[in-house]
């Protein structure tokens, strides 16, 4: 026999994107979006395929959802399952704790949601010469602070042991430490397959000489911010009865966050520069798989146009969305811009002396980044504009002192970088005048 399954995890339906909203309303709804159109697309792959099971590792929401629309979209769609004959497994994570509607949604006969105790569901077929056992444990609490893995029951013997958990495994960059468990004693606990979710990029974890099991991180089916970047998918699995194991990575994302860096460095005037912004964004749209590509562009390179790029931010980021919409299907997130100016030198009596705007943006950084009064008072503007902030939004300049502190000295940095900008155009208009 085969069993064949879809591994799903972390959708973070109607994910709130308060960042991306605040700069492009219309680029917020097309990823706000983005989470459903996904989901649809699990589901459209779980019908073409005839799969016997959709499995959901955990966060299927994102929080204290309380809207009844997104109640309904997923009894919609999981009712496509249940008409076809589709099992679905859902466990609980930290964001679903939260949830009002996992607790009060009714949902399809087929949908089994495990709850904070352990339990081991079989599935039973005809054609099966072997039982298929899922093992599943949901959060009770946002928090787990301690291994799940003590909780999960022991493999059924002569049956194909498949296991849902919702860990942070021994921890990853940007993610909090949930149900920490090893590879390791995952692999050597005797399921053949470990449904992980939590973590938001996908890892495969091959059977070893050891342990015949074999561990996926499912990630997310869709990215939600620049930090989510690359195409997202879920698993595609196929084990048989002996135990092999077989995974495939299907493709779901409608978004498609990357980073696309640009060498300013050979450009001479305004135009050159937009032609390779053009360029770049070209390359990499025709190179991202997924059907929108949202980029964050990044300029970087010496050039004489560097006080004007950070003069001008707002016109280069419209000429830069400019291109992307001829390019079709391609957004821009963000600009970023790292270029200097080339450090000039002149000869004074004999002596050569350093570009005084130069010099002068040295100073405004360093004395500033010393005087405590300067950043004493900057501090409390920040605090008292963190007050009148919605409380969701209140960690937009760091979730604790060092962030804060880090987020200052980069916002002095770029703002002697755009008063030498000003000062820069002045100059340069003096000079042709």
């Amino acid at each position: 026999m085969t069993y064949r399954f879809i591994h799903a995890a972390d959708i973070h339906l109607d994910s709130p994107l308060r960042s991306l909203a605040l700069r492009n309303q219309e680029l917020a709804v097309l990823i706000g979006n983005a989470t459903r159109r996904a989901f649809e697309r699990i589901i459209d792959l779980a019908l073409s395929e005839r799969v016997n099971a959709l499995l959901i590792a955990g966060d299927l929401y994102d929080g204290d959802q309380t809207s009844m629309k997104t109640a309904r979209f997923l009894a919609e769609q999981l009712r496509r399952l249940d008409q076809a004959g589709i099992d679905v497994f859902i466990i609980r994570g930290n964001h679903d704790a939260l949830s009002k509607i996992t607790k009060e949604l009714t949902l399809p006969e087929r949908v089994q949601i495990f709850d904070r105790k352990a339990r081991a569901i079989t599935v039973s077929a005809p054609d099966h010469s072997q039982p298929v056992v899922i093992h599943g444990l949901s959060f009770a609490k946002p928090h787990a602070p301690d291994s799940l893995l003590p909780h999960y029951g022991l493999p059924v013997s002569g049956a194909v042991n498949i296991g849902l958990m919702h860990t942070s495994l021994n921890g990853a960059e940007g993610h909090d430490l949930y149900a920490p468990v090893s590879v390791n004693d995952l692999q050597s606990h005797g399921f053949h397959y470990w449904a992980l979710g939590h973590i938001h990029k996908r890892t495969v974890y091959a059977p070893t000489s050891h342990y015949n099991s074999t561990v996926v991180m499912a990630g997310n089916p869709q990215g939600r911010d620049i930090n989510e970047a690359g195409a997202k998918s879920v698993t595609l699995v196929t084990v048989t009865d002996d135990g092999t194991v077989q995974t495939e990575e299907r493709l779901t994302s409608i978004a498609q966050f990357e980073r696309v860096s640009v060498d300013v460095s050979a450009c001479e005037d305004w135009r050159a520069v937009i032609a390779v912004v053009h360029e770049a964004l070209e390359a990499k749209r025709e190179a991202t798989a997924s059907e929108q590509l949202v980029a964050r562009l990044h300029l970087t390179g010496t050039t004489l146009l560097a006080w004007q790029m950070r003069r001008d931010h707002d016109l280069l980021l419209t000429e830069a969305e400019d291109r992307a919409a001829q390019i079709g299907d391609c957004w821009i997130e963000k600009l970023e811009l790292e270029c200097t100016p080339p450090r000039k030198i002149q000869k004074s009596e004999g002596a050569l002396t350093v570009d005084p705007l130069l010099e002068l943006g040295r100073l405004i950084a360093d004395e500033l980044a010393a005087s405590k009064h300067f950043q004493s008072g900057l501090a409390e503007q920040m605090d008292a504009l963190v007050r009148r902030l919605p409380a969701e939004m209140r960690n937009v300049f760091g979730g604790d002192e060092a962030q804060a502190q880090a987020l200052i000295a980069d916002l002095l940095q770029k703002g002697s970088e755009d008063v030498l900008a000003e000062l820069s155009a002045d100059a340069q208009a003096e000079e042709q005048a």
